[in-house]
């Protein structure tokens, strides 16, 4: 057998891997890795239980489109609600209509409702108010958006894009297309289409 030429100055000779360590031991770096990620997912586990074994209570809930008055019920026509900036108050409730502008206005696809309604800025800047934030619905629990272009050809609507300086008062119809036979019996109202909104009840007047 030939002789094996010396190794080159300064070079390691290579160690064969050590087949008796297994696979985290050969792999220490994953391994540090995959234990931290585990004790992240425990100790957020432990978090999540309050520390006590209990579970953490629910976070607050989130504003939602209703309203009660001090004696616990729901709003009705001809009383004042607030959303944001807005005081509304809805006046008066039109329903059956089949068309609104006359002959070069708009035909309903079922019946148009017309919801009359005040609209006061309590705020300190100008508001923009639209029928479009504004939702009906039903006794079947239905909902129904506004038919803004409707509302362009009825006249004095006031409920497109319509600007309402600080302490001001517009009085405004929303117009709603809803199928023959609808039966709207609430409103929600909303100073933007981004607001929590306040619920009036259309089937009782105070």
């Amino acid at each position: 057998m030939s002789p094996q030429p010396p190794p080159q100055w300064g070079s390691v000779p290579e160690r064969p891997p050590d087949r008796r360590r297994g696979w985290f031991g050969r792999h220490r770096l994953l391994t540090v890795l995959l234990v931290a990620v585990a004790g992240v997912v425990v100790l957020g586990v432990l978090g999540s239980l309050g520390g006590k074994g209990s579970v953490a209570p629910p976070p607050a809930a989130t504003a939602t489109a209703k309203a009660v008055t001090d004696s616990g019920r729901m709003p009705g026509v001809g009383e004042a609600v607030r959303d944001g900036k807005f005081e509304f108050t809805v006046t008066r409730l039109q329903a059956g209509v089949g068309n609104v502008g006359g002959e070069y206005g708009q035909d309903a696809q079922g019946q148009f409702f017309l919801v009359h309604m005040t609209v006061k800025n309590i705020g300190d800047k100008a508001q923009t108010f639209d029928g479009s934030d504004q939702e009906l619905i039903d006794r079947n629990g239905s909902k129904y958006s506004a038919d803004t272009a409707a509302g362009i050809y009825l006249d004095g609507s006031e409920s497109f894009l319509e600007q309402i300086n600080p302490g001001n008062v517009v009085d405004g119809v929303v117009v709603f297309d809803v199928p023959k036979g609808a039966d709207p019996v609430r409103i929600e109202l909303h100073d933007s289409m981004f607001s929590g909104g306040t619920t009036v009840d259309l089937t009782t007047r105070r």
